[in-house]
């Protein structure tokens, strides 16, 4: 059945604007995920940056980002964007929109790593650089097709990213690495002879509700990255990419609670959690090639990983609070190197590798260097007395849970 240019359009800019807000809805479920795993008495202040970045994510992209990514669809501040386009087979207007809301996804990833010891204010600027400059560079590099410093092109080396398990979550976790390496651990985590301490979380429910919401957006977050769905293959290759997401959350959720109770003799919720989010990392990179049962088993590899990633990084007293680094790090690198398996047309190991480093390595540097700046602006890390009394009434003023603490 023929489909006429102007509804083929018509049909792909709607199917991207919903993908985006699916994909914004993410921003919920990261501030519900991160606000179980903290104390109570940071509740308010990892709530406020939530929102708040996802804010400055919005503007800075809009200023600037977008802009420095794709060079070629945009000038300063989006000039031009509300023009029709047919070449482009969708409004301009919804690519920016679906673009803009993975840029605050990788930002609430650093959020997670930092969580519970870094100033509110310091955590916002680096914000406005993470999302105006560092995340729109590497983009360019990849989705964008631009040479890395005009050396070369990483489509050409054999690197292919499907949705983002490198370009949004591992860039993510490399800015977290930087952070934590920055910041330090929390105070109380780890002793001088080397015992880990668990501070646990202080809102199960709120967590698992943070996942599910995650687990829903993600299907925005692939299907989306399709970039069309009013012909008859890419309507099945939506579906494809549905299927297979959910697949893999599925493998990842029953490998980790599976392997967590083999180590700990327990069935660990977090730990459970962590492998839904690490198989759906892991199939982000190539979604629409493998077979359900592949996507199935690359979720669970994603998902027994996760748990010896964050037993590891504990045991090297690196603090991740809600194990962002683990899932979107570690799992990010998995995520890339299975995508030669099915999809070794467009990708090869070696251009995975390469793209890795590229990404994790302008990422982390470029972080680092940022918060190290920062840091002679204003403080990065809360005082002692902040982080013994929480984030909620030093940095906002307000308890997430007054009744527990006031007794009204």
């Amino acid at each position: 059945m023929e489909v006429t240019a102007e509804l083929s359009y018509a049909l792909n800019t709607f199917y991207f604007l919903v993908c985006g807000a699916l994909v914004m809805w993410m921003a919920a479920g990261f501030a519900m995920l991160e606000a179980g795993l903290v104390r109570s008495k940071n509740t308010t202040e990892i709530l406020t940056k939530n929102i708040v970045l996802f804010a400055v994510a919005c503007t800075m992209y809009m200023l600037v980002g977008y802009e420095i990514m794709y060079p070629s669809l945009s000038n300063f501040m989006l000039d031009g964007i509300t023009a029709e386009n047919l070449d482009n087979g969708y409004a301009p207007s919804a690519d920016f929109f679906f673009q803009v809301v993975f840029v605050a996804t990788a930002m609430s990833i650093v959020s997670g790593a930092v969580a519970e010891r870094m100033k509110l204010l310091a955590f916002l600027i680096f914000a406005v650089v993470m999302t105006g400059v560092i995340y729109p560079m590497e983009g360019n590099w990849t989705w964008g097709g631009d040479p890395v410093f005009g050396m070369y092109t990483l489509g050409d080396l054999g690197f292919s990213d499907f949705a983002g398990s490198g370009i949004v979550h591992m860039a993510g976790a490399a800015a977290g690495v930087a952070g934590v390496l920055v910041i330090g651990a929390r105070k109380g985590k780890y002793t001088a002879d080397g015992k880990v301490n668990a501070i646990p979380g202080a809102n199960m429910p709120l967590a698992t509700l943070g996942t599910f919401i995650l687990w829903m957006g993600w299907f925005g977050f692939n299907g989306g990255s399709v970039l069309a769905t009013a012909t008859v293959s890419d309507a099945t290759a939506v579906a494809n990419v549905f299927m297979n997401t959910n697949a893999a959350a599925a493998g990842g959720c029953i490998a980790a609670l599976t392997v967590a109770k083999l180590m700990f003799g327990k069935f660990d919720l977090t730990m459970a959690l962590n492998g839904c989010l690490a198989g759906l990392v892991a199939i982000t990179a190539e979604p629409s090639t493998p077979t359900a049962l592949q996507a199935t088993l690359f979720g669970a590899l994603g998902g027994a990983l996760v748990v010896f990633s964050i037993v590891t990084l504990d045991k090297m007293k690196f603090d991740d609070p809600v194990g962002a680094v683990s899932v979107h790090g570690v799992v990010g690198l998995l995520g890339l190197l299975l995508v030669p398996i099915t999809n070794s047309e467009a990708s090869s190991f070696s251009g995975q590798l390469i793209g890795a480093a590229t990404i994790f390595g302008w990422v982390f540097v470029a972080s680092f260097v940022t918060f190290k700046v920062i840091g002679f602006i204003t403080p990065v890390r809360v005082s002692e007395e902040e982080e013994y009394e929480g984030s909620d009434i030093s940095e906002c003023g307000l308890e997430a849970y007054p009744e527990f603490t006031t007794g009204r």
